[in-house]
């Protein structure tokens, strides 16, 4: 079949990816302009793949979409047709003294979401120093068992790089589609046996959302906002996930020295870099933990939209003809390889399994 895929994000790669090793021939459109241009929420995001921390708001939906695609991601990544850094040595969620009564709220509230093997485990700082002998000033820690990370950059241009015969058209914003056929904003017009959309926020159909309905066609953009540091020799080899205030702060390392540090929910459409604020707030919550970077670099800062539905839960849509897949929200890395199995069945059959794929 000849398959058309509006959005060459994380989730349009996913789809290019597997439906070429099933043999069909995919067109796929975007409006950046090469497969490197980090307009995708996909090339902003730390690549966390925190199924027990993100239950918190995601409920068991998101549990077991991410306990899906960890296993799904185990068996991606060694089908790339380049290396891809994927570690699973737990995660980490870190509390100051004045904070605590926050962080036991979330804790308390995952051990009971969260299946029992899984639970989140209190450590004392003895073993917190043990596992990461660079990350000083807490009172409080809790060891997230079996989450992970991925590095998001490798995992983009691999998977462009594994997607063979595949014709993708950049700089061609699409607008609008309909079943077997994508329209884009120069007026043409591509027919095709299928067609995917895996826009985000690029689907929305209206210049604001809609209050009251929860659609593929109706998202809102979340902002999120990464601060790209370099540290050589530090030691850290889990993702920290630290109370704060004001939003949650996650902070990443990416071999060999670089150090994201990042918040990933900000109830905002804004686009602009990110401020002064923003900046202070999540610099001084970064060095709060891990003292030693006080010398690092700043060589980049990013901000971007992640799209969400009302329920900021994720949403697949079936007509014959046509899928629509959007509001994977800040969740993205953590589920888009068990939505992706999941919106392709209608397509392949109500059996079809990634699994099954990677194994052709």
């Amino acid at each position: 079949m000849h398959i058309g895929i509006a959005g060459a994000g994380l989730v349009g790669r996913l789809l290019a990816f597997l439906l070429t090793r099933e043999g069909h021939d995919i067109t796929i459109f975007d409006v950046a302009d090469s497969e490197t241009d980090p307009r995708a929420a996909g090339f902003t995001a730390a690549g966390m793949l925190s199924h027990i921390a993100e239950i918190e708001s995601g409920d068991t939906i998101i549990l077991d979409l991410g306990l899906r695609s960890l296993e799904l991601w185990k068996a991606i990544v060694p089908a790339l047709s380049l290396p891809v850094e994927l570690h699973y040595e737990g995660g980490l969620i870190l509390a100051h003294h004045g904070d605590y009564g926050v962080a036991n709220r979330l804790v308390s509230l995952l051990q009971k979401k969260a299946p029992a093997a899984q639970a989140p485990l209190p450590l004392t700082m003895e073993e917190l120093s043990k596992l990461e002998p660079d990350v000083h000033g807490v009172s409080h820690a809790w060891m997230l068992q079996n989450e992970g990370h991925i590095h998001t950059r490798q995992a983009m241009q691999a998977l462009y790089a594994s997607c063979m015969n595949i014709y993708w058209r950049w700089q061609t914003p699409v607008k609008s589609l309909s079943p077997h056929v994508i329209h884009t904003v120069r007026g043409d017009s591509y027919e095709f046996d299928w067609v995917f959309d895996a826009r985000g926020v690029g689907a929305r159909e209206v210049k604001h959302p809609n209050a009251h309905t929860i659609s593929c066609n109706n998202v809102r953009g979340v902002r999120g906002e990464v601060i790209w540091l370099q540290m050589p020799g530090l030691r850290l080899s889990r993702p920290i996930r630290l109370i704060h205030p004001r939003y949650r702060v996650y902070i990443v390392h990416r071999k060999p020295d670089i150090l994201f540090v990042g918040a990933s929910e900000i109830e905002s459409e804004d686009r602009s870099p990110i401020s002064v604020r923003s900046m202070v707030e999540l610099l001084t919550a970064a060095h709060s933990v891990l003292p030693d970077i006080s010398e690092a670099r700043i060589i980049h800062t990013e901000t971007n939209l992640r799209p969400a539905t009302l329920d900021n839960l994720p949403r697949i849509e079936h007509e014959p003809g046509l899928t629509r897949v959007n509001g994977l929200f800040r969740h993205g890395w953590l589920i888009a390889p068990a939505v992706v199995e999941d919106s392709l069945r209608p397509l392949l059959g109500d059996n079809y399994s990634v699994m099954n794929t990677l194994a052709k």
